[in-house]
């Protein structure tokens, strides 16, 4: 057992009084058997994940019936953010043909003051989504937040990013990347349409629970739901005399796990009890180009396990999801209706300013405007094509190629989907 393994094995043995002996017998075994492991871990990391341990342990129980490496939350939580908000309860009868809409993007990063003001964008923001409001509107409008929403502080994983450099004087490059959206820019997504977001993806992380509690703060005093971490793992809200339910998974500190499918199932099958429409956002799949396939497999990148997106969402859809919103990769990928529930498995970089990567694949993006019925059944899909420059950042394309790469996919990975893809539109050919 290394030295640092031995500080996890007493810091456990303090912090974890009340856990039950076959948890701490869980714990202290695999401290011994990952001690180089844990050490190299906490070092890349510097020590953020030994500290996550101490503070959440006492959150967490080891259940021998989930198998030897899996530690599960002992309560499933649903919380009613209707009230929460202030909201009320919308009681208001449902649209009259008994359809809803939930329109939804990829990733959004609309401008970050870290490590400078340079990588904030024109007009502070405020023309972000001009081109693309009027496609904004529907029962649900989601996205994957990008990043927190903080004013000040320096990032957990960039602890020496300098802001100036201090030779010229001039803002300095960024080569962490981190991504602190100002907390104001949260009006700016709710006035464009977005009513709820995921939190659950790599960046929510970027400046540790100040800017994690932060975002949840201003994200509930600008009136949109959200859901994804550990700390608020779901949301609920009735519109329109619907009641929705969201859950979002992802594999980083502090989110649901996309790996633990056991947890995964228990959230959906509980939202199910309690909603109509149970939405499930998951970032995962390996990023970039050369990633566009969905290879019905467990995806590696940097050494990290992304998930198996398709067993997972074929799975959450067994088990009550209505429908499954994909982010992660920063491409688009293709689409897929299982068991009569729409799929989208990756909606790549939607608003992502800045540091963002928006060149060729990476700089399209769809926005899906998905049409169900109030059991959660497919009846279409209507697709405007969007497009990303660091000159004039977001843009609506003319030339419809995230439509494009939608259908080419999708014709790729699931070749007898049915799907029909026609003048922007989804159907689906047994409809």
């Amino acid at each position: 057992m290394t030295r640092l393994s031995l500080l996890c094995f007493v810091t456990v043995g303090i912090l974890c009084r009340s856990c039950s002996a076959e948890t701490q017998t869980h714990f202290s075994q695999k401290i011994a058997d990952f001690g180089d492991t844990v050490t190299y871990t906490a070092t890349t990391y510097k020590n953020n994940v030994v500290n996550y341990v101490a503070r959440k342990v006492d959150d967490f129980e080891y259940n021998p019936n989930q198998g030897s490496d899996t530690i599960v939350s002992d309560e499933i939580i649903i919380s009613d953010d209707d009230l929460l908000f202030g909201h009320g309860d919308d009681t208001s009868t449902p649209n009259k043909d008994g359809l809803i809409n939930i329109v939804a993007v990829g990733d959004i990063m609309i401008g970050s003051s870290f490590p400078n003001v340079g990588f904030l964008p024109p007009n502070d923001g405020r023309d972000s989504f001009k081109y693309v409001k009027p496609y904004l509107k529907g029962d649900v409008v989601f996205g994957n937040l990008e990043g927190v929403l903080l004013d000040n502080g320096n990032a957990t994983k960039c602890p020496n990013t300098p802001a100036i450099d201090p030779e010229t004087g001039q803002p300095k490059a960024m080569t962490c990347y981190a991504f602190r959206m100002p907390t104001r820019y949260a009006k700016i997504i709710k006035d464009a349409g977005f009513n709820v977001l995921s939190l659950a993806n790599n960046h929510t992380g970027d400046f540790g629970d100040v800017g994690r509690n932060s975002t949840k703060t201003t994200l509930a005093d600008a009136g949109i739901y959200y859901a994804g971490l550990l700390s608020k793992p779901t949301t609920t809200f009735t519109k329109n005399g619907v009641k929705y339910g969201m859950v979002a998974f992802a594999p980083n500190i502090g989110t649901l796990s996309i790996n633990d499918l056991d947890t995964a199932k228990r959230y959906v099958r509980e939202l199910d009890k309690k909603v109509d429409i149970v939405i499930v956002s998951f970032h995962g799949g390996a990023e970039g180009a050369e990633h566009t396939r969905v290879p019905k497999t467990t995806e590696m990148y940097l050494n990290e396990n992304r998930g198996d997106v398709y067993k997972f969402s074929h799975s959450l859809i067994d088990v009550g999801a209505d429908i499954v919103i994909g982010h992660g990769p920063h491409i688009t990928r293709a689409v897929e209706v299982y068991q009569d529930r729409f799929i989208a498995y990756s909606l790549g970089n939607f608003n992502t300013y800045g540091a963002f990567n928006v060149r060729g694949l990476n700089g399209i993006a769809p926005i899906i405007n998905v049409t169900m019925q109030t059991d959660g059944k497919f009846v279409s899909a209507d697709v405007v094509s969007i497009y990303q420059t660091k000159e004039n950042g977001l843009m609506i394309d003319k030339n419809n190629r995230a439509f494009g790469e939608l259908k080419r996919l999708t014709e790729l990975d699931f070749p007898n989907s049915g799907l029909v893809f026609r003048d922007n539109k989804i159907t689906h050919s047994s409809k």
